[in-house]
């Protein structure tokens, strides 16, 4: 009775222990010692439950016997069944209880117990054989599995990866940032994301091809992988946009130092492969808390940073502020008035002379947009026109003004031209082009008298578009203006390729042109540029008779500004026109400029 007990308590024992293992929990390196302690368990208790079930033999009669024996041999084989995925503990089964059985029952006098080892010994062969069978599949089975978990940990690995640079592409970054912004909220320390866009890369692949500019996108990525402090996250969102997770680990002016760093790290000249490039980088940063407490605010206020640094100070790094949200506030209901205006009844044209000053007289009138929306007010073009190229709606404003525009010239004398102010997105989508054409050509103008100005920012920023696109415009016989010369980025370098006819110097250098013995010499050059390239040349922002006077003795005959006139309704320009051929409009009053020449 007591080895029943024994065994018993044993079995209890090992249930209650199984019972309670969280086998998922467990680490790895557990699974090995705990499969060795199964061989243990089978080699022990095997023999020793034989042991028990062979002493009963010699009690009862012969029918006891035999439900022994038959029992002994049926638990047997289901034990190794159950057994099966370990293969080693099986075969300890099998040995160690099977054979000693039947050399056990072979000895017995009984023919029924003979048989029933002769029949164990057969079943017990099959069913090593079916184990051996069943566990070369199952361990195949195994070792597709693992194959199939390390090819689908590559393939997420490869899914979260820039197969160009090997960074982390968009797709793994933001799990990063969620990541960065619950480490910071348990104590971590906090951090900036920063956005790094690359200036002039567009011109790169325009001039050199895509297979260059990958070459600088890797180069850049190295460069990058370089400079920036260790435990911060770089990853590449895509095109020539690169982001940064720039944890805090010392003062806040080391910030500074980092975008500088990165900044002058890209604007190193690039030569690999027989490519010689130069390009900037401009860098939009959002601190968090304080620009915002979620990735998709981070993000929003960093890309609108980098706005800032791109359109004001490109080739440097912007940090967002709280002016910068008042801004991006009104942006916001600058683009929601937008949406839902009905553009056609709210947009409406002043015009600006532009004046001959040798010959005193108007040669053009530059149309400048108006908007009156009924929740705004009245808002500048400088506020609503970013708005709407970056929502998408400037080619449908460019078409409502420019038909606006026709047909107020129309009604100007045979002399008078037109100049109107293009977007980015009017020169370099070829659908845009088609309907500008269009509407040119069905307004019944002479397109000679039309001038298209683009600024050279938006024709470098993608070059081999804008000159597709100018090409196009060209062919009508419009005149093309390159507008604020002087401003951009790596002029010279293009104002030769492009099928440009006149420039427009920026009204910056105006400014200044008193006071600066630069800006006198920036303007007296480019005068100089547009005379050996046979360009005509336009001076903005002239506001005072000692400025025309100077702009005059440099050479330059067009002009435009405050002290001409300021931009006029439509209503106003015959009037203004008639004073002009009866000499007397406010052109008089710069005739002081052939005296003192």
């Amino acid at each position: 009775m007591v080895p029943v007990l024994l065994l018993g308590a044993v079995c209890l024992a090992r249930t209650w222990t199984w019972t309670r293992l969280d086998l998922a929990a467990l680490p790895p390196d557990c699974y090995a010692p705990l499969l060795r302690q199964t061989n243990r368990l089978c080699a022990l208790l095997g023999p020793a439950f034989l042991a028990w079930s062979l002493a009963l033999a010699q009690y009862g009669d012969e029918i006891a016997h035999f439900h022994v024996f038959f029992y002994v041999a049926i638990t047997t084989i289901a034990c190794v069944f159950c057994l099966m995925h370990l293969r080693s503990a099986a075969l300890i089964v099998a040995v160690c209880v099977i054979v000693p059985f039947v050399g056990f029952a072979l000895v017995q006098q009984q023919a029924i117990l003979k048989a029933i080892a002769v029949n164990q010994l057969l079943v017990g062969g099959v069913m090593v054989f079916i184990l051996f069978v069943y566990y070369r599949d199952f361990t195949r089975l195994v070792g597709q599995n693992e194959k199939l978990e390390a090819l689908g940990a590559e393939n997420l690995r490869l899914a979260a990866t820039d197969m160009l640079t090997g960074l982390p592409n968009r797709r793994s970054f933001f799990p990063a940032l969620d990541a960065a912004i619950r480490c910071t909220e348990t104590g971590g320390d906090g951090f900036t994301l920063a956005i790094i866009d690359l200036d002039g890369f567009k011109g790169v692949n325009d001039s050199h091809g895509h297979v260059a500019g990958d070459r600088v996108l890797e180069e850049v990525a190295e460069r990058l992988k370089a400079v920036v402090p260790r435990g911060s996250t770089l990853a590449r969102l895509g095109g020539d946009e690169f982001a940064l997770i720039i944890v805090h680990r010392g003062r806040d002016d080391d910030l500074e130092v980092q975008c500088r760093s990165i900044i002058a790290a890209v604007s190193r000249p690039f030569a690999c492969d027989g490519l010689n490039a130069r390009i900037g980088a401009s860098i939009g940063c959002a601190r968090y808390v304080e620009a915002g407490t979620t990735a998709a605010q981070l993000v929003e206020r960093a890309d609108f940073a980098l706005y800032e640094a791109k359109a004001h100070h490109r080739g440097t790094w912007v940090m967002f502020a709280h002016e910068h949200e008042t801004r991006m506030r009104l942006q916001g209901a600058i683009e929601h008035a937008l949406r839902h205006a009905d553009l056609a009844a709210e947009l409406s044209l002043v015009f600006q002379p532009m004046v001959d000053v040798g010959q005193q007289r108007t040669v053009a009138f530059e149309a400048l947009a108006r908007w009156h929306s009924p929740e705004l007010g009245l808002v500048s073009p400088d506020r609503f026109i970013p708005v709407a190229e970056r929502v998408g709606l400037i080619n449908e404003l460019t078409q409502i003004l420019l038909a606006k525009a026709l047909r107020v010239m129309a009604t100007w004398p045979a002399h008078v031209g037109l100049s109107f102010n293009l977007s980015m997105a009017d020169i370099t989508a070829p659908e845009a082009v088609g309907r500008l054409c269009a509407l040119i050509k069905a307004s019944g103008v002479d397109p000679s008298r039309l001038q298209l100005e683009a600024t050279e920012t938006a024709m470098i920023d993608d070059f081999a578009q804008a000159q597709a696109g100018l090409a196009r415009l060209k062919a009508l016989g419009v005149s093309l203006s390159l507008d604020d010369f002087g401003t951009g980025y790596s002029s010279l370098a293009y104002v030769h390729r492009l099928p440009v006819d006149k420039l427009k110097i920026d009204r910056s250098f105006t400014q200044g042109l008193m006071e600066h013995d630069s800006a006198r010499k920036i303007i007296r050059s480019i005068l100089e540029l547009s005379r050996s390239l046979k360009l005509d040349c336009v001076v903005e922002g002239v506001e005072t008779h000692e400025q025309a006077a100077l702009l005059q003795a440099l050479g330059c005959r067009t002009m435009q500004g405050y002290l001409f006139h300021r931009p006029m309704a439509p209503e106003a320009i015959g009037p203004y026109l008639r004073r002009e051929d009866v000499g007397t409009s406010a052109l008089d009053d710069t005739r002081f400029s052939r005296r003192r020449a």
